[in-house]
């Protein structure tokens, strides 16, 4: 049995059809390097135009990041930006969603996502300011029926990112 996955996805055409779909992903603050490179190399599964996070200045050590991205490191569109060029960022015709459990967020299951999303996830300690999931077009939750209520933000990413990829590219 071949397990590579690229062998696998030559013969395979998932059909997905992103026509005028459009994804970004902004993480707000992470503190640590491998949730970036994993959230980097997410980004180019699920074919989104960029990444940005948003950062305090603190130096992340290059190294770590490109070892959880692997080749993404290179092959995707990433920067790093101040909190203040944040508005200016993010392309004004893109819906902003916040994944936060926050009063007022919606099951991300039961809630259509926008073709043109920037999906917002928060630091792995403090989540997201208040500020920022106000100025969200949507707010949304993941459901965790089992007894533990808490993902890593690179996990939680890549639900809402796949979410966001079947609501519109497989339909």
């Amino acid at each position: 049995m071949n397990t590579n996955s690229v062998e696998f996805f030559k013969n395979i055409n998932p059909k997905a059809n992103l026509g005028d779909c459009q994804l970004i992903i902004v993480a707000w603050k992470l503190k640590t390097p491998g949730n970036m490179g994993q959230i980097i190399r997410l980004a180019h599964n699920v074919g989104a135009l960029k990444v940005i996070f948003v950062d305090n200045g603190m130096k992340k050590r290059t190294s770590e990041i490109k070892k959880t991205a692997g080749f993404s490191f290179d092959q995707m569109d990433w920067e790093v930006i101040d909190e203040c060029n944040f508005d200016e960022s993010v392309p004004k015709t893109f819906k902003r969603v916040s994944i936060e459990t926050s009063d007022g967020a919606e099951n991300i299951y039961a809630v259509k996502l926008p073709q043109k999303a920037v999906l917002i996830v928060g630091s792995e300690s403090k989540g997201l300011p208040e500020a920022i999931v106000s100025s969200c077009h949507y707010n949304v939750y993941i459901p965790m029926p089992g007894s533990c209520k808490s993902l890593n933000v690179s996990h939680a990413t890549s639900v809402a990112a796949f979410e966001w990829l079947r609501q519109t590219a497989f339909q």
